[in-house]
């Protein structure tokens, strides 16, 4: 039961003083002790809010003049407005001080905040519907107050409706209506999951307020990176959950997140980890638009405004889509189109080298198939332009001349791995042997290619499912490498859609498994 007003008089001139103190300092000494007495607190409000909801708004204020200040103070306590809990009772305290009658400037100004919190969706979605209608829109001033008076409730039930209201009203007006309080309260309710919000709200938060963006493209990194047992299929349901990719289906915001990517990779130096999230991220933005049109809204030059809308076009096809024998015309297509507009500068229209393995590491798909194509071949020679894809894409910095020289090393190596396999039972060391650069060479092939090379021909062939153990074991001689390979294998798990049988399903569990134990 709830106690009678004499009994909660002592405890009510307690609370203020303690609002009031709480209010005046920050401290960490504060904050803990607001900690310490959040519950005895809660318990307190839902017994005023006993007593009040059986007293009119007179007799309330008669019996307790300073109850506004109290709750005012309450809705600014951020400590305190961190429970939902908390966040209700205070609503249902407001709503029992309302006035059917107000007969005072001070009664009419607490109807009208309470009501501005409690009512004003059909307000707002009615002047959204108006359009052109002026005479029923908010006025800005009545916006941005009605914003800023959110800010501390955005995390209430009841209160999402108005949000939503709020974050997807377009007035007129050529300046923000709504508060940057009011927008980061929201992200920050959105990004610690305190709040629900439909992905039309979410993407005119984003396209109203530009460092909300970047925080939620920034905390989405924050998860995907911060820890190195990130597998794959996390990083896609992860991508999926922040709905960056439904966002990104607008132009505007993909270039946002684009270029907070490219910064990323830049600074890593083309980390894997960075590399797969890029193009997980991209396969789950191709896969929003298809939703969305059945084919792009956009056309795909607004996505990538450096590249040639030829090049753009052909690496957005969908490589596994492509029937086994007819892959070999579209690499070489993109490779031909990638080398001209790498090597092709001779106009100055074309920008450095980075543009293009940025455009193309989007698409990974196809590097995929650029592997396969050269170990499952049939024919002598391995063709050139598979040679010169792998090279760029695993060494995109190399001028023209040293990237010619690794492709004369990597065709030897080709040749010399195919010749193994076709020459009887193949031996680990063996192998590991072939793939090893003789000490003249003055171009080594790129490690990670040659191992990318000598995993897949283990996985991707009966032959090497016999010495795969053998062979990465004596691989993963550091725990770099080892990372590298754990990377492959959740990759081969992650794609096994195509060039992968269940043997080498099993196969890559089993080693993944076992080498996740020892990083």
């Amino acid at each position: 039961m709830a106690q009678e007003p004499a009994d909660l008089a002592s405890d009510y001139q307690f609370w203020l003083q303690k609002l009031s103190a709480w209010e005046q300092a920050s401290s960490k000494e504060t904050q803990r002790d607001t900690c310490l007495h959040l519950s005895r607190f809660q318990e307190f409000l839902r017994q005023m809010y006993e007593l009040l909801k059986e007293m009119d708004s007179d007799a309330i204020l008669e019996r307790f003049p300073s109850i506004g200040q109290l709750l005012a103070k309450t809705c600014w306590n951020p400590l305190i407005l961190a429970y939902d809990e908390s966040q209700k009772i205070v609503i249902w305290c407001l709503c029992c001080l309302m006035n059917k009658a107000p007969r005072t400037s001070a009664e009419s100004g607490r109807n009208s905040w309470i009501q501005m919190v409690l009512s004003l969706v059909s307000e707002l979605r009615g002047s959204h519907l108006n359009g052109l209608n002026t005479q029923s829109r908010m006025a800005p001033e009545r916006m941005m107050s009605l914003s800023q008076v959110c800010v501390p409730l955005v995390t209430l039930p009841d209160i999402e409706p108005l949000v939503e209201a709020l974050l997807t009203y377009h007035g007129h007006e050529p300046q923000e209506v709504l508060s940057a309080e009011f927008f980061e309260a929201v992200t920050e309710a959105f990004l610690s999951e305190k709040i629900v919000l439909p992905t039309s709200s979410v993407v005119s938060l984003w396209f109203r307020h530009l460092p909300s963006l970047e925080k939620a493209t920034l905390h989405l990194f924050e998860k995907l990176f911060s820890s190195k047992r990130n597998c794959l299929r996390r990083m896609e349901c992860c991508i999926k959950e922040s709905l960056l990719p439904q966002a990104a289906c607008q132009p505007a915001i993909f270039r946002i997140v684009d270029e907070m990517f490219r910064f990323v990779l830049l600074e890593t130096d083309g980390a894997p980890a960075v590399l797969a999230a890029l193009q997980i991220f991209t396969s789950c933005l191709v896969e929003a638009l298809r939703k969305e049109n059945k084919q792009l809204k956009f056309a795909l030059k607004t996505y990538f405004p450096y590249s040639a809308p030829c090049l753009t076009a052909a690496l957005s096809q969908q490589p596994e889509a492509i029937p086994q024998g007819h892959r070999l015309q579209p690499l070489l297509h993109i490779s031909q189109l990638l080398r001209e507009a790498v090597e092709d500068c001779t106009d100055g229209s074309h920008r450095n080298p980075f543009e293009s393995w940025f455009l193309f590491v989007h698409f990974g798909g196809w590097v995929d198939l650029a592997v396969e194509e050269l170990l499952l071949r049939e024919e002598a020679e391995p063709p050139a332009g598979l040679l010169w894809l792998l090279v760029f894409y695993y060494s995109p910095q190399d001028r023209s001349q040293q990237r010619e020289q690794s492709m004369v090393e990597l065709k030897v190596l080709v040749n010399r791995l195919l010749k193994l396999l076709r020459s009887g039972p193949l031996s680990a060391m063996d192998l590991l042997e072939a793939a090893e650069s003789p000490r003249e060479d003055p171009r080594p092939v790129c490690g990670q290619l040659v191992r990318r090379l000598l995993l897949s021909l283990l996985f991707w062939t009966p032959e090497g499912h016999a010495i795969v153990w053998e062979a990465v074991t004596h691989m993963a001689h550091t725990d770099a490498v080892t990372h590298e390979i754990v990377g492959f294998l959740d990759q081969t798990l992650y794609r096994s859609h195509h060039l992968c049988v269940e043997a080498s399903r099993k196969l890559a569990r089993e080693l993944l498994k076992e080498l996740q134990a020892q990083v």
